[in-house]
């Protein structure tokens, strides 16, 4: 059975931006591309970079530190310097509350 907690607002995170939030020791990049919230590890697989503080491009979200680019969707790298994706996580609107699979 799936283990969803609430981790945040829709209203928190306006459209074509990143928040970062901290749930259960994870550190989670809440991406909103186009009203759809997309969820990925924080962490940048390169130097551990803040990903919620990069910049969002459509689907791809940029490291402040590097420039690599990831696939909110995925976690798939789109850029270098990363060589590895980050973990992307399953999540769900229920009201206003963002929910993710943890």
């Amino acid at each position: 059975m799936a283990n969803f907690v609430s981790v945040g607002k829709v209203s928190d995170v306006p459209v074509g931006q990143a928040r970062v939030v901290v749930s259960q020791g994870k550190r989670l990049a809440l991406c909103n591309v186009e009203g759809t919230i997309h969820v990925i590890d924080d962490t940048c697989t390169h130097d551990d970079g803040p990903l919620g503080e990069g910049k969002l491009h459509g689907f791809a979200i940029e490291c402040p530190r590097h420039g690599a680019r990831f696939d909110v969707r995925t976690g798939a790298v789109l850029q270098m310097p990363a060589a590895f994706p980050v973990k992307s996580y399953k999540s769900r609107i229920e009201g206003d509350d963002i929910q993710v699979e943890l």
